[in-house]
């Protein structure tokens, strides 16, 4: 059986710092990458200290880099992205800052494309079947109901 070999604090930082400089990381990603590595428990604690000290770990531009990210990217709505950092145990603060940065006029913008375009996917259906398959659709994607429902009753039972 081969045993994984341990590495030095100093081994364990440098990995670390290349680790969260290819990409922002949260503090749960870091601490499971430790664990992955092999890293002494009690040196954990270090590790990460030294790493926020050295602006390569950050939790609050995480936050916002993930937000912006799979807001762009995915088409993702605020509580989707929300309940996402909560799972990776980013802070409320951090949390609230993150989703300051999306821009509201964008927000509604991408809101609407997503609406439309899931709407005119559902041609064969009737008016009402359309309109609860698209509405379902956009709370799966993370959107508040109330922005939903402003923007299906902007589309008309005739648009296509």
């Amino acid at each position: 059986m081969a045993y994984k070999k341990i590495l030095t604090k100093e081994q364990a930082l440098q990995k670390l710092k290349q680790y969260c400089a290819y990409q922002e990381r949260c503090h749960r990603e870091v601490k499971e990458k430790l664990y992955a590595l092999g890293v002494w428990k009690r040196d954990h604690d270090e590790i990460i200290a030294t790493l926020i000290e050295e602006n390569y770990l950050n939790e609050e531009r995480f936050a916002i880099a993930y937000a912006g990210g799979k807001f762009r990217i995915k088409g993702w709505g605020r509580i989707k992205i929300k309940y996402e950092l909560k799972q990776k145990r980013v802070s409320e603060y951090c949390i609230k800052k993150a989703l300051k940065q999306i821009d509201e006029s964008n927000y509604i913008d991408k809101l609407t494309k997503l609406a439309i375009e899931k709407y005119q996917s559902l041609k064969g259906e009737q008016y009402l079947i359309r309109k609860k398959k698209t509405i379902d659709y956009l709370v799966g994607r993370g959107f508040e109901l109330d922005l939903i429902n402003f923007v299906i009753s902007e589309l008309s039972p005739t648009q296509n």
